[in-house]
């Protein structure tokens, strides 16, 4: 480990180890800026506060860019204090890349619903239990089974369609530009019209994914 890299642990979460990635820069002096859990604001903490006596990793990029280390650590400071944390747009992976790289990013994520799969419903049944009022562990697991598996179909059908409408918001910025460089201006503002319809669906693609990601942190969070 050194100053300005990513650094990372496998965490529980609803008592299951490994379901996911806590992640932060490391600034010296055993010290790690993260988005610090419960707090869900991006802080300064010890190295010991930050990997609770779990083993600690360091993310590589072996083929991309990342900044260098002083740079690194001068992004993550000038996000001391945030308390934007979202689980699917804005977790501790997305700041630790975003310092890292420039790029917003968490790959866990683009993992999240189909991990989902792999966890043993078994381990939902208390919290799910005291949730639903429910006292029957059969009951129970196919309560929780059943609610995973349509979160997952669900998601499925919507983050295709979120990627594309992304997609199309920047190819008609793309086309508007250059319109504009022809001095098209009608081709322009019908490319500009065409992009607003596409952010629109973009921002409601959003927000229907983020109610998905609230839904699954529900399920699988002890309360």
């Amino acid at each position: 480990m050194a100053r300005g890299d990513q650094l990372y642990v496998w965490r529980q979460f609803a008592n299951l180890d490994g379901v996911y990635q806590h992640h932060g820069i490391d600034i010296g002096n055993n010290e790690v800026i993260h988005y610090r859990k419960p707090s869900e604001v991006v802080e300064v903490t010890s190295l010991q506060i930050f990997h609770r006596d779990n083993p600690v990793y360091v993310r590589s990029y072996p083929d991309g860019f990342c900044f260098i280390d002083d740079i690194v650590i001068s992004r993550a400071y000038s996000r001391l204090g945030e308390n934007e944390y979202n689980l699917m747009f804005n977790n501790c992976e997305h700041f630790a890349t975003w310092c890292k790289t420039g790029v917003s990013e968490s790959q866990q994520i683009k993992e999240f619903i189909p991990s989902i799969g792999n966890i043993d419903v078994f381990n939902l049944f208390q919290p799910m239990g005291r949730a639903l009022d429910a006292t029957n562990p059969r009951q129970r697991d196919k309560i929780v089974k059943d609610a995973l598996d349509k979160i997952k179909v669900v998601w499925h059908q919507l983050q295709p369609q979120y990627t594309q409408a992304l997609a199309e918001v920047e190819t008609w910025e793309k086309v508007a530009r250059q319109a504009l460089s022809q001095n098209r201006e009608d081709l322009a503002r019908r490319a500009l019209v065409r992009k607003r319809q596409a952010q629109n669906e973009v921002n409601r693609l959003q927000k229907d994914l983020e109610k998905l990601a609230t839904m699954t942190e529900g399920l699988i969070q002890a309360k």
